[in-house]
């Protein structure tokens, strides 16, 4: 045992382990990062575009209203409004003089294939979350998402962790506490 303190006491050794510490620290932290940076999108779709024309949430992600995942919109989905628009549906205006994210939706719809969206909130296999119940306890999408009148491409607007689901129930239940024994509970997302 004096042999394993020797060997540690050695300026060389105490070295390595800091550069080893150090590596497994900068390791975690980059991560950690990775996991809050969004991902690229097959089309850099422009929220506040659509959001400052009023559109709903619900209409392109309507199955946060029904299910656990918000859904997220197909090329019809998007043709269905983008078709009928004037402006870039004219015969005169070549599809190359149409802005590039259109151009990009126009070739999935010509080529008949889904858009590989690449969901921006995602919770772990062991967290069951719900969009539902907080849609229905008047929790607005921006709540979570940020101010998408704001963003072209959804990006991750925090950390989404136990703490800080806990942290919004506790608040939404100062003043009921049967309403705050539920979701307090583990098995309201673990289950």
């Amino acid at each position: 045992m004096s042999k394993v303190f020797e060997f540690l006491k050695k300026p060389g050794t105490q070295i390595a382990l800091l550069i080893v510490f150090l590596a497994l620290i900068s390791g975690a932290a980059w991560g950690l990062y990775l996991t809050q940076v969004p991902p690229v999108q097959p089309i850099q779709f422009p929220h506040s575009t659509h959001v400052n024309l009023q559109i709903p949430c619900l209409y392109c992600h309507p199955g946060a209203w029904r299910q656990a995942s918000a859904g997220l919109p197909t090329e019809q989905k998007c043709w269905a409004c983008h078709g009928q628009l004037k402006k870039y549906y004219q015969p005169e205006v070549p599809v190359e003089n149409w802005p590039v994210e259109l151009q990009k939706l126009s070739a999935y719809v010509k080529e008949n294939k889904p858009i590989n969206w690449v969901p921006v909130y995602q919770v772990p296999d062991f967290v069951h979350f719900n969009h539902r119940p907080h849609i229905a306890a008047g929790v607005n999408c921006e709540n979570c998402h940020g101010d998408m009148s704001k963003k072209t491409v959804a990006t991750l607007e925090q950390t989404v962790n136990m703490g800080w689901c806990i942290n919004c129930h506790k608040s939404k239940t100062e003043n009921d506490p049967v309403k705050r024994t539920k979701l307090l509970d583990c098995s309201t997302c673990h289950y």
